[in-house]
């Protein structure tokens, strides 16, 4: 049986090296290698999958966040509402440009924002909200986006574990992640879905004005050269990293595809037992499974079964293990006092997710299985 990891790209780029590698010699021969061939390529091919998306390539997530706030014209002290359970990075953009993250709860369920919270937070200087459309299923947007038109409020995706999934909308249809407010994040960090082999990001947005916008905003604040039009970023996606998504684009689909049977595969395996509870699909949006997450019953303690774990060669990993309500940096007691979000102070204590990635094989996952099933027995 091959070793066992969280993710496995070494195995997945040996599926796909001749084309990897034919994609970085050409773009080494073209000598391209900033804002070159490569990355137009990617971008318009990557609008395609959106749907049309306008797609605005950049250096990294974190950036995709920090530009896509830096192009609505927020004023110092303007609130921007998004969860507490998820990755600093989501509200470290708001702090980083003088804006006040409101951090709210999440559904005990689905891990994604909390929908009567998020309402009960807006307030007369509330400008934005940032749903996390966290491991891979999208928050409920048709709702989201009611709400959010009548506060007159932007809403900006982060779509960074939720590339593919699609999400059920106003009248019955259907849209991607990232093309449903008024713009999305996205990262390609290697372990992502659809992942570089380094750092990279992109805005999603169908809005033409907010697309050229952003362009410029990520290039310096330029439209010309020597010519700055708005206070602007340096934040590029490499072209050797645009060429290397190009060709796991084309292979996205089947990723996903891999990636559902291995959650199914683990569901069978998994569902019913008394002492964890199984990921829940949200029936408003599909699943792409950037991560496979259970919930541990309080009585199971979970470091004794992460190092047992360990020890038979499965890894695991906490996301995330303190909310973002409660890390230094950014906690007000008088805001956010302990125990005012406490589905997410209990999942934090509680979650724990397994080896999730495209070469997951039957023979792994029933070792993984296997190994978890004994770890609770032990436990008891």
């Amino acid at each position: 049986m091959e070793e066992i990891r969280m993710v496995d790209l070494k195995r997945q780029y040996e599926k796909i090296k001749p084309e990897v590698d034919s994609a970085i010699s050409e773009v080494i021969e073209s000598a391209a290698f900033i804002n070159g061939p490569a990355v137009k390529q990617f971008a318009q091919n990557l609008s395609g999958y959106l749907d049309g998306a306008h797609v605005i390539p950049c250096g990294n997530g974190t950036d995709a966040l920090q530009v896509a706030l830096m192009a609505l014209d927020l004023e110092p002290g303007d609130e921007v509402i998004t969860s507490t359970f998820t990755f600093i990075a989501t509200a470290e953009v708001i702090a980083l440009l003088g804006l006040k993250p409101v951090l709210v709860d999440v559904d005990p369920h689905t891990f994604n924002m909390d929908l009567d919270a998020t309402r009960e937070a807006i307030t007369s200087r509330t400008r934005v909200i940032i749903p996390v459309h966290l491991f891979g299923q999208c928050v409920p947007m048709d709702p989201l986006q009611k709400l959010a038109a009548r506060h007159n409020l932007a809403i900006v995706e982060d779509t960074c574990q939720a590339i593919g999934s699609v999400a059920r909308v106003a009248g019955g249809g259907e849209m991607k992640a990232g093309t449903i407010g008024q713009m999305g994040c996205m990262s390609f960090f290697p372990s992502k879905n659809l992942g570089a082999f380094g750092d990279g990001g992109a805005i999603f947005t169908r809005d033409d004005t907010l697309a050229k916008k952003l362009g410029a905003i990520v290039n310096h604040g330029s439209f010309k050269k020597y010519y700055h039009d708005y206070v602007g970023v340096n934040s590029r996606l490499d072209a050797m990293q645009a060429a290397i998504l190009d060709v796991k684009l084309r292979h996205l689909d089947q990723y996903i595809q891999a990636r559902r049977q291995a959650a199914q595969r683990y569901d069978s395996m998994l569902q019913g037992h008394p002492d964890l509870q199984i990921p829940v699909r949200d029936p408003g949006s599909t699943h792409v499974f950037h991560q496979y997450t259970l919930i541990l019953n309080p009585s199971v303690n979970r470091n004794i079964m992460q190092q047992s774990l360990k020890a038979k060669g499965v890894p695991s990993m906490i996301y995330y293990p303190v909310p973002l309500h409660m890390q230094k940096a950014y906690m007000d007691e008088k805001a956010h006092p302990p125990g005012k979000l406490p589905v997410s102070e209990d999942l934090a204590q509680r979650v724990i997710s397994l080896p999730m990635h495209t070469e997951l094989d039957e023979k792994q996952q029933e070792y993984i299985c296997e190994n978890v099933l004994d770890c609770l027995e032990k436990n008891k």
